[in-house]
């Protein structure tokens, strides 16, 4: 027992514990044994919200600019820089005929302990940050084919829902069927809507081997230490059941991330347009191209800034 308590306290069960809070994750009372993993819930001030609501209007105003009406976009969640991660969660924007956006996700709801497709009010998932003070935001704008492709399997609810999996890992093998991330299944999702896949119990299945043939290639999460294998163990929302054995003795996990959806995007689409958000207490940077905008929020030549202490 003395033995079990201070590994729970260990530095992997720490980085474990922040990627699966970083995924996915829904505000909301969990239940069972991921109650301290999923209540999250941060009070924020009158200023924390105002330059939160403001930093979702320029994004908002990023969306509204594009002529086309789906877009990928991701933001910022807890510090996983550990894991050279910027960003965890990823939806697709959509604009209704009424030229209001929503952005529709996986996320885990953990009242239910279950994961669930979800239409979200940008202002919602430009909040969905765990740090009011610096967040990031990237738009990837989709040429008018994508859209087209994209756009009705998206829209598509029997679909949407057969793309969804039972079960919810943070950390779930891109290529496995036994459980999902929210991002494996925007990815899934868009080779539905790319590769033209009709609804049915396999789509999944189907899903996955046309984005293998497609070449798609998440990039490893070096998780840099073999303590990891036991510490998933106190971590209900992280598996590794679902990996291969060698990327597990190389401690290289292949999860599907938002930035190797953008470089999917980017090669298959190469009109696609990228913009990043960024923004500090001081002030919100828009960034065009595919590098990033600097750590720390730092505008570079030809970047947009608005002030946020007017």
């Amino acid at each position: 027992m003395v033995w079990r308590t201070r590994f729970a306290s260990a530095e992997p069960l720490k980085l474990l514990r922040s990627l699966a809070l970083g995924l996915c994750m829904a505000a909301g009372a969990a239940h069972a044994s991921s109650a301290r993993f999923c209540d999250r819930t941060h009070e924020l001030t009158a200023a924390e919200q105002d330059r939160l609501l403001r930093f979702a209007a320029v994004l908002r105003e990023e969306l509204a600019g594009s002529e086309e009406s789906v877009a990928l976009v991701s933001r910022s969640g807890l510090d996983l820089s550990r894991f050279n991660i910027r960003y965890s969660h990823a939806a697709l924007a959509w604009r209704s005929e009424e030229g209001i956006w929503s952005a529709r996700q996986l996320y885990y709801a953990c009242d239910e302990g279950r994961p669930r497709i979800y239409d979200q009010g940008l202002a919602g998932f430009a909040m969905g940050t765990d740090d009011p003070a610096l967040g990031y935001l990237s738009i990837v704008r989709l040429p008018p084919q994508a859209v087209l492709a994209l756009k009705p399997a998206l829209l598509d609810t029997p679909r949407a829902l057969h793309l969804l999996a039972a079960q919810y890992s943070a950390n779930a093998y891109a290529y496995g069927l036994r459980y999902q991330n929210c991002n494996q299944w925007l990815i899934e999702m868009m080779a539905a809507g790319w590769g033209d896949l009709q609804d049915g119990e396999d789509v999944r299945e189907r899903a996955q081997r046309w984005l293998r043939n497609e070449h798609y290639t998440p990039a490893p999460v070096e998780v840099g230490s073999r303590w990891w294998m036991l510490a998933s163990y106190f971590v209900p929302l992280v598996h590794l059941d679902d990996h291969p054995d060698e990327d597990r003795e190389a401690l290289r996990l292949h999860i599907s991330l938002p930035t190797t959806i953008e470089h999917f995007v980017r090669v298959r689409f190469p009109q696609s347009e990228r913009v990043e958000l960024c923004h500090d207490d001081k002030q919100v940077v828009v960034h065009r191209g595919w590098t990033p905008v600097a750590e720390g929020c730092k505008p570079a030549d030809g970047d947009r800034v608005f002030s946020l202490t007017d």
